[in-house]
């Protein structure tokens, strides 16, 4: 194992359902996702800023397949030659300006240079048996230098200034894709990768669901905090089963009728007055529905097909200020064991 002398503190890790939840460390993602972070900051900021060090300083195994320099300091990557059976890689959290002298690592499974100060995209082209790449934290503009790596599984590129969706065509064989806080205002380029599973385009600048036609495999979509006023596009979806919309300025609960396999549907924080359209959703477990404007108990009958719900969360609506609030709930859905944040004694 690589190592430094001296002991780094290690980031506290939290839950985040609705965001892709490998990438980096949660808690700042957490953080930034709900803007209590400069978008310039990670999990450095509040530090004083720190000095690069001397790649000498740092001892490589090179019999040593997972590589860890996690907040080492380093400012450039140089010296690594002799990690020859390195499969994962892990340079997070560094003071990294730039991708190069990887060339020889030709054995790495897994990239991890998240929370550097990367511009571009480049110098991976000789890493083509790469399975995960994950740059998110860093200051791209530009999706690039990616087309020889058509191994690739998992692509994080959170919290960058990415401005469109491009260059992917060639990851045919890519089952995940975070593009969460960019600068994204069109969903575009994506019809190559057929085999993708999880898509997530968080707080951007989209506007409209579209161009998802291809994506006949997705079973994870979220596309919270953007500017989504229609529920659309979705028809061709009919394996997803995840479906995160909060944060958005939807007025009906629509456009969701092929998606019959969804099992969890996130609809908080929009500008909804009816429950509807929704009746035949029958395997929903998930039914995340508050901050909205519901005033109507019948509403809930929309969800008495689903036999196997779990968790409801209606708080922040109208039918809240009824006295019997919770009561209600149960006694109109009597599988939930989750009501907002508590759960339900029996």
């Amino acid at each position: 194992m690589a190592s430094l002398s001296g002991n780094e503190p290690q980031a506290m890790e939290v839950d985040r359902k609705g965001e892709s939840e490998e990438s980096g460390d949660d808690e700042t993602k957490r953080r930034s996702l709900n803007g209590e972070v400069d978008p310039q900051q990670s999990s450095l900021s509040g530090e004083i800023e720190e000095s690069p060090v001397d790649m000498d300083t740092i001892t490589l195994d090179p019999e040593e397949e997972d590589v860890d320099l996690v907040h080492c300091r380093i400012g450039k990557i140089e010296g690594l030659e002799v990690l020859q059976k390195a499969k994962t890689l892990s340079l997070r959290q560094n003071l990294i300006k730039r991708i190069e002298n990887l060339e020889s690592l030709v054995s790495l499974r897994e990239l991890d240079l998240y929370d550097n100060q990367i511009r571009h995209l480049e110098n991976l082209q000789a890493l083509t048996q790469l399975e995960v790449l994950d740059v998110s934290f860093n200051v791209l503009r530009k999706i690039e230098g990616l087309e020889q790596l058509t191994c690739l599984k998992k692509l994080f590129l959170l919290h960058n200034k990415i401005s469109c969706i491009e260059s992917l065509d060639h990851l045919t064989s890519l089952e995940m894709l975070e593009l969460g806080s960019n600068r994204i205002r069109v969903i575009e380029n994506l019809d190559s990768l057929s085999s993708l599973d999880s898509l997530f385009l968080g707080t951007n600048k989209i506007t409209q669901l579209q161009n998802l036609e291809g994506l006949h495999n997705l079973t994870v979509l979220s596309i919270q905090s953007n500017r989504i006023t229609k529920i659309e596009g979705l028809g061709t979806l009919v394996n997803l089963k995840e479906l995160y919309l909060s944060h958005n300025g939807i007025e009906v609960i629509e456009g969701l009728e092929n998606n019959k396999k969804l099992t969890t549907l996130d609809i908080a924080a929009n500008r909804i007055k009816k429950v509807e359209n929704i009746s035949h959703l029958t395997e929903l477990q998930e039914f995340w529905m508050n901050n909205n404007q519901i005033e109507n108990w019948a509403d809930l009958d929309e969800l008495k097909n689903a036999k196997g719900l779990q968790t409801v969360y209606l708080e922040r609506n109208p039918i809240q200020k009824d006295p019997q609030y919770r009561r209600k709930i149960m006694l109109a859905l009597p599988t939930v064991r989750q009501i907002d944040a508590t759960f339900i004694r029996f």
